[in-house]
């Protein structure tokens, strides 16, 4: 009989997956579109970069310009300076005003950054973060939110002024501000911060080995657990829980980022060496080598381009 799932953590935050609903795709999270009048302004800040583990999380938090001065009453602040029960609060905080608070949150699982950042070209984390970004500021511009000539707030994402005239390019007159630190600097990136943050912690505290659902268990000892730490490379937490999840056939559950370097070392350390062998490759090299040189051995193919050697190519 196969082992309950567990509660998820966090069922009181509304962008996270259902009970024992494991996280394998990325997905967008909106709260009811606010009623009050625009224009808005809009904060846009992240949660979970730098760790190994878990999602990486864009938010978003929206209202009315002429609600700024309210807004500013609230507590919000970077995410980071605040204990997790003042977050909570907080998020609970930007959802009890639904006339004039909006947030949304774009989720993108583990599982599609590594094969983003692993695919040939790549799609680096700064294009993914830029996606996330891009998307979460149409959507909410699709529910009839109005953006248009007031302040769109950024977290700094490379070189400043280069995304700020990226943004610009991608949505005409509106007025973007991208700068370091903006979630300390604006509120409406505070409250965006906090939407991420809480949203993350949240997916993690909570997460379902999708490994372990029903039948499909791929690791032999199934003893994987939550206790993750931060997620971030340097944390002793995290990487204990790296040392003891990995399985040497099938390397680590989905919650692990495996474009990760820090995984990629302990892959090649700890697994088990595999060896390639295309056989549709092997077979057409056969047919163009040419053991002796001799005409009367090359294959058809060979002979019709004239070809002497592999290296023709």
């Amino acid at each position: 009989m196969p082992t309950p799932e567990p509660e998820r953590s966090g069922s009181n935050v509304p962008s996270i997956p259902g009970p024992s609903t494991p996280l394998t795709n990325s997905y967008t999270y909106h709260c009811p579109t606010p009623t009050a009048p625009g224009p808005y302004i809009l904060g846009v800040d992240e949660a979970g970069r730098g760790p190994v583990l878990g999602p990486l999380v864009y938010g978003v938090a929206y209202c009315p310009a002429s609600y700024q001065a309210d807004l500013e009453e609230l507590g919000f602040a970077d995410s980071k300076t605040l204990t997790a029960e003042k977050r909570s609060l907080l998020l609970s905080i930007l959802g009890s005003d639904p006339k004039n608070l909006g947030w949304s949150v774009r989720v993108i699982s583990p599982q599609a950054i590594s094969s983003g950042m692993l695919r040939v070209p790549p799609t680096n984390l700064n294009r993914q973060s830029q996606d996330a970004t891009i998307l979460l500021i149409r959507e909410v511009i699709q529910r009839g939110i109005q953006l248009s000539e007031v302040g769109v707030y950024v977290d700094a994402l490379g070189t400043t002024t280069t995304y700020e005239a990226y943004l610009s390019s991608v949505f005409p007159g509106i007025n973007f501000t991208v700068t370091t630190k903006a979630d300390s600097k604006f509120k409406i990136v505070g409250a965006a911060s906090v939407a991420a943050k809480v949203t993350r912690d949240a997916c993690l505290e909570g997460w379902i080995f999708e490994e372990s659902k029903g039948n499909k268990v791929v690791n032999s000892s199934s003893t994987w657990t939550t206790e993750f730490g931060s997620g971030y490379p340097s944390d002793p937490k995290t990487q204990a829980w790296l040392k003891n999840s990995i399985d040497p056939t099938f390397g680590f559950p989905s919650v692990v980022r495996f474009s990760w370097t820090t995984v990629k070392v302990i892959l090649e350390r700890e697994g088990h060496g595999a060896k390639w062998i295309d056989e549709g490759q092997e077979s057409l090299m056969k047919a163009f080598v040419t053991p002796t040189g001799r005409d009367k051995d090359r294959c058809v193919v060979t002979k019709d381009l004239s070809m002497q050697s592999v290296a023709y190519l």
